[in-house]
């Protein structure tokens, strides 16, 4: 693991968590035909891995619907923002940690679902990662991702983000296209793969599936 890459990370996200959290969803009616598309999923005695769950607005949403919700982020202040959000609306199934699938190790088939909202492109080892997730589901578990997909686009988002990280404006983004996604899901023994139309941007790729039997 590249400890000095993840600790820059860290620190950026720290830095903007409270303006993170503040900020509004860019695109409502997409994000909800995204929770529409995973409460599908869900099942009252389910456990749930929130991977890269920000400052908690999705783990929250979806405690509603399950047992319990682990929520996972290298960020120590979305992560104390996720708390206190749990906290103040007086939800008692949310567990939110602090750190990475190295540091916060959960026993294989511990998860019913897995979801990774908006984090796959910013994984150093996006392979590593998606196996990692599929082992922490159950046999017959659900995997949803939503993942910016830069590689298709003709914008030099390489070099773009690059000069901003430079300066402190953007932490790391690998850029890689939805195909790619779709054969790590597949390598890592995930199947009936859906990837149904959202309305978001062509950038992201919105997709469920599930762990083999």
């Amino acid at each position: 693991m590249d400890n000095t890459a993840l600790t820059v990370d860290a620190r950026f996200w720290d830095g903007i968590a409270e303006r993170y959290a503040a900020k509004p969803i860019e695109n409502m009616p997409a994000y909800e035909r995204k929770l529409e598309l995973t409460r599908a999923r869900l099942q009252p005695t389910d456990t749930v891995l929130d991977f890269g769950c920000g400052t908690g607005s999705l783990a929250l949403t979806l405690s509603k619907h399950v047992s319990h919700v682990h929520g996972l982020d290298v960020s120590s202040e979305m992560v104390g923002i996720a708390t206190r959000k749990a906290a103040d609306a007086g939800v008692r199934n949310t567990t939110f940690h602090h750190g990475t699938l190295e540091t916060r190790t959960f026993a294989p088939g511990t998860f019913d679902v897995v979801c990774a909202y908006n984090i796959l492109h910013l994984v150093k080892d996006l392979r590593e990662t998606v196996q990692t997730l599929s082992r922490l589901l159950k046999p017959g578990g659900c995997f949803v991702a939503s993942t910016v997909c830069l590689g298709e686009s003709w914008v030099p988002y390489g070099a773009l983000i690059g000069a901003m990280r430079w300066f402190g404006k953007a932490p790391r983004v690998f850029i890689f296209d939805r195909a790619e996604v779709v054969a790590e899901f597949q390598h890592a023994g995930l199947v009936e793969i859906e990837q149904p139309e959202v309305g978001a941007k062509k950038t992201t790729h919105f997709a469920l599936a599930s762990k083999a039997a």
